[in-house]
């Protein structure tokens, strides 16, 4: 028997029997069906099973019931009729007609059109903020209309604080599958629940007041650690924002040209620096795959040919799907190639117009036939144009120079990271080698900071050792605003790309650390991430800057003979005889605590 608590066992099956999930979605690794059952006084069932699977699931039903002395479930609670979830509720009943079925009227409605001949015997109905007490356990009952059929709801159960999803965080494949969680969950989202984002948010709202430990979905694995990293993606999916940097290119070519231009693209958008390239055909790659890289980055370059005075049928049933899923919130380029009348452009447009917040390219690609002179460099204009903004990228493969960690010390460093949307980074003075077998590096950052949530919710970072080289400059840009509010990086040139994709400065620091988070410590104001290095360099000679040579040779002096209050950390005047007890510097936003009075 699976157990996800003492209390509450695992009861699904997996298939490997399904190629197409509802018919459309490649799953080469299959499919979990979840359901749950919870034993206290009452014992529970959530949710059944596909009908393929009825009797592997009533099986295990009766291995917990064995197990524990009981004779049938006390309820039944169905969260949503979609059959791959409730085709088992008949199968159900029959076996077990004392047990009372729980659901929402909409519910039972739609349970009615499934199974016309079916009579139910014990029912209980349930509202919105209902509850179900069990013993030790108690079952709240929170709508959840269009996440993503309107009858849905989910269950949260307070004792053990665990939220019982329905279709929520659900992903594609077999729970004896070992696959990254996010891909399919993705591809799972974008296709299936993509269009109600903003029923999404409003079920995200519902449950930022709960205290929840475990979510238990009726697709993919039971999540227990980590779950702010599930939610924060749920939250960016369903918003329409994007997950990372990286210009997807989406076309179609007949005769191989649009194909040659795509593969041109590409060659220059990754020689320029963009983090990620990624290059969909979709007459042969896997249709949702395109759907759901369109949606995780923030550009799209669109590429086909006029085609009976339309655009390719492909490229017209992937803008559908783009379409019907609230596509929004991005930059998108076009490529259009015609032999004698070229429309694409402006149908792929237009097909587009009812998104949100799109930004075209002002480089628009026309392609006659074939490729020249004046449609390449288009080309290369428009891949300067979707370029602008990534940084380059290092050419160097990726390498452990140990040296580079010697020049750690008591000094001052800029921490960077990047949100999926936009690079940040931060002065700190907390960073020391704890292990050089493996190399590991502890680095301590303030909760309060920006970048503090950023790498707790990506588990990556990059470490830039300031030289004595390093000017006021640096220490006003990353440490005297917030990434909350400004770019770090905009206007700055001095940075280029480390293999993991984040920035690094290529001036001002003497060598660089690429870590990956494997454990934080709570330090009550600070996190402590305790990290692996994935690559370090040694970048200059220069010393390393320490707090001692920052104070006395970067740090602008105090003035002689002026009335009012200095602060410590920027050296900002507040002119006056007082400091209220309250006062936040505008510069570095430090407390009165760090002021000092002058004269």
């Amino acid at each position: 028997m699976n157990k996800v608590s003492n209390s509450i066992f695992y009861i699904g099956a997996n298939d490997h029997d399904v190629d197409l999930f509802e018919g459309q979605y490649v799953v080469p690794n299959g499919m979990a069906y979840n359901s749950y059952l919870i034993v206290d006084a009452k014992t529970v069932v959530m949710d059944t099973i596909a009908a393929n699977k009825t009797g592997e699931w009533l099986a295990n039903i009766e291995e917990v019931l064995n197990s524990i002395h009981c004779p049938a479930p006390d309820y039944l609670v169905v969260q949503h009729m979609e059959p791959d979830h409730s085709a088992s509720i008949q199968a159900f009943v029959e076996k077990y007609p004392g047990t009372t079925v729980v659901a929402n009227s909409m519910t039972f409605e739609i349970m009615h059109q499934f199974f016309p001949t079916m009579t139910l015997g014990r029912t209980l109905e349930v509202n919105e903020g209902d509850t179900l007490p069990l013993g030790a356990h108690t079952l709240h009952f929170v709508f959840a209309p269009m996440v993503h059929w309107p009858e849905v709801m989910v269950t949260y159960e307070s004792t053990e604080k665990v939220l019982f999803a329905a279709d929520g965080f659900g992903k594609f494949g077999a729970l004896d599958r070992d696959e990254p969680w996010a891909d399919e969950a993705r591809r799972y989202y974008i296709g299936i629940v993509g269009k109600y984002g903003d029923f999404v948010q409003d079920l995200l709202q519902k449950a930022s007041g709960l205290e929840i430990q475990t979510i238990c979905p009726l697709h993919g694995p039971v999540l227990k650690e980590n779950l702010g990293y599930y939610l924060d993606l749920y939250d960016k999916w369903s918003g329409y924002k994007p997950e990372d940097r990286g210009v997807v290119i989406a076309y179609t070519s007949v005769y191989g040209h649009t194909k040659e231009a795509v593969m041109i693209l590409r060659d220059r958008l990754t020689a320029a620096g963009v983090p990620n390239v990624e290059v969909y055909d979709l007459a042969r790659d896997d249709m949702a795959k395109a759907v759901d890289a369109a949606f995780r980055y923030d550009k799209l370059v669109l590429a086909t040919t006029t085609y009976n005075a339309e655009i390719y049928p492909f490229m017209h049933y992937f803008l559908i799907n783009l379409r019907e899923r609230n596509f929004q919130n991005r930059t998108i380029g076009l490529i259009e190639n015609g032999s004698w009348a070229p429309a694409a452009a402006d149908i792929m447009k237009d097909m587009l117009s009812g998104c949100k917040n799109l930004t075209f390219a002002s480089n628009t690609v026309t392609i006659r036939s074939a490729l020249n002179e004046e449609s390449t460099q288009k080309l290369h204009d428009l891949a300067d144009e979707m370029a602008a903004g990534y940084g380059r990228q290092r050419q160097k493969a990726p390498q452990i120079e140990t040296s580079a960690l010697f020049k750690i010390g008591y000094g001052l460093y800029v921490v960077t990271c990047n949100d999926g949307v936009k690079d940040n980074g931060l002065i700190v003075n907390s960073v020391s080698q704890v292990s050089d077998n493996p190399n590991r590096v502890a680095v301590n950052i303030n909760k309060a900071n920006y970048s503090c949530e950023v790498i707790n919710r990506t588990r990556r970072l990059n470490v830039c050792t300031l030289s004595e080289e390093c000017t006021f400059d640096i220490f006003k840009r990353f440490g005297f605003q917030s990434g909350r509010d400004a770019d770090k990086f905009a206007g700055f040139s001095d940075w280029e790309r480390a293999a993991n994709g984040l920035p690094i400065l290529t001036r001002y620091a003497n060598g660089f650390l690429s870590l990956n988070v494997y454990d934080t410590v709570d330090m009550g104001t600070h996190w402590l991430f305790l990290c692996d290095v994935t690559e370090s360099e040694v970048l200059s000679s220069v010393n390393t800057m320490t707090y001692t040579y920052y104070q006395e040779h970067v740090k602008p002096k105090k003035p002689q003979a002026k009335k009012g209050w200095i602060c410590n950390v920027c050296g900002y005047i507040y002119e006056e005889d007082e400091l209220p007890a309250d006062y936040v510097c505008p510069i570095c936003k430090h407390g009165a605590a760090d002021f000092s009075k002058l004269g």
